[in-house]
């Protein structure tokens, strides 16, 4: 990548990073793309499932067509950093690398809209809410792939940690089907002093909160993986007063839909049980995605584009537990998602923290490696075929 690119691309990953949006509010962040896509002379179309903007670039006489994707959104997190272009909107950050997904497929645009050396059609997928707020599924719902078409689509994700600029493919399953549960315990409010005229939630929602951290020890294969973890616990408003009702939140995390539902319903049976023994009522919410898993050929092409583009490439590192909703891409197309390092953990600035930065120094990398995965997709030897 030239010097000047590279340069420009620094500050608009920047920019981004200084004007974060949640998701399904990133107008901004959208109106940003379209002026950065206007001024590099690819075509695009804006309000794609909410904020999102897919950009077509077309070369050559091939019908063969591929999709690259990068997510645009924010964390509900408050910057701790220190930098010239910190956060300027309260309790918001790219605490993610989200900013620097959209800059690195904005840098594959104007690489491949310089390149001569293929033909097809590339289809850039600037993707809105992808923390939790189903912006995949919006753009799926809204007709992506049939009004954009691709055979194939390739997505990646920064890794703090993991030697910068090196490009991981994992084989199968990269990250798990994320779930969501909330647990409300509803029982009957009284007198602190006068336990015995109530029915406490607080108590009983204790012993629910222990008997759940049995779920993966005791309930699932240890040859499987699985999480269960609790987030939030909310009751009671004063301390002489025991409330009407207690509620949980957490996550669960699984690979397999087998398991998944193997800690559902060990989730479901441990709250009824648990109330039923402290004489009360228990509601279970539960909400999951899908896991994302690598098909076989393009995990391949994944891994000969991190080779073609000259980065160091590696094949060995686990599936993590953490989720990504491109999985409902991978359930309607063929495709594979990397991680590419960010480098060294600073601060304790791992994901989803507030002393997290994406590296400027990696953008030459990954706008190098979507480009390049864009043109092995394209001179591949057959089209995609989905199963």
């Amino acid at each position: 990548m030239d010097p000047d690119l590279y340069a420009e691309l620094t500050a608009w990953r920047r920019h981004l990073h200084a004007h974060p949006e949640l998701g399904r509010e990133e107008k901004e962040t959208s109106g940003f793309v379209q002026e950065k896509l206007a001024e590099l002379g690819v075509p695009f179309t804006a309000g794609v499932g909410g904020h999102g903007v897919v950009a077509t670039l077309t070369r050559g006489t091939s019908e063969r067509s591929v999709g690259l994707r990068a997510d645009m959104d924010a964390l509900p997190i408050l910057e701790a950093n220190d930098l010239p272009y910190k956060s300027g909107t309260l309790n918001v950050m790219h605490a993610c690398g989200h900013d620097g997904h959209t800059t690195a497929l904005l840098g594959a645009a104007a690489l491949l809209a310089r390149d001569e050396g293929w033909s097809g059609t590339v289809q850039f997928v600037f993707q809105p809410a992808e923390e939790g707020a189903g912006g995949a599924q919006a753009m799926l719902a809204d007709g992506v792939i049939e009004r954009f078409p691709m055979e194939r689509i390739f997505a990646l994700h920064n890794w703090p940690g993991l030697e910068a600029g090196t490009i991981a493919v994992h084989r199968g399953p990269v990250m798990s089907e994320p779930g969501r549960f909330k647990i409300t315990l509803h029982g009957t409010a009284g007198h602190a002093a006068l336990p015995e005229t109530t029915r406490d939630p607080i108590v009983a929602m204790g012993h629910l909160i222990v008997a759940l951290q049995t779920i993966v020890s005791r309930n699932v294969d240890p040859m499987e993986s699985a999480v269960v973890s609790i987030g939030q616990v909310h009751g009671g408003l004063a301390s002489n007063q025991i409330p009407t009702s207690v509620f949980i939140e957490g996550t669960f995390r699984t690979f397999v839909p087998a398991v998944r539902e193997r800690v559902l319903a060990r989730i479901r049976a441990i709250a009824s049980h648990i109330a039923a023994t402290f004489e009360m009522e228990a509601e279970v919410e539960t909400v999951h995605g899908l896991a994302t898993v690598n098909t076989a050929p393009e995990e391949a092409l994944a891994a000969a584009a991190a080779e073609a583009a000259g980065l160091t490439l590696r094949r060995d590192l686990k599936a993590s537990t953490t989720g990504e909703d491109f999985a409902h891409f991978l359930a309607r197309l063929p495709g594979a998602y990397v991680w590419i390092g960010n480098g060294p953990v600073r601060d304790g600035g791992e994901l989803h923290n507030d002393r997290y930065d994406f590296n400027d120094a990696i953008l030459p990398a990954a706008s190098g490696w979507l480009a390049a995965v864009a043109k092995q997709a394209l001179s591949a030897n057959a089209p995609a075929q989905r199963g």
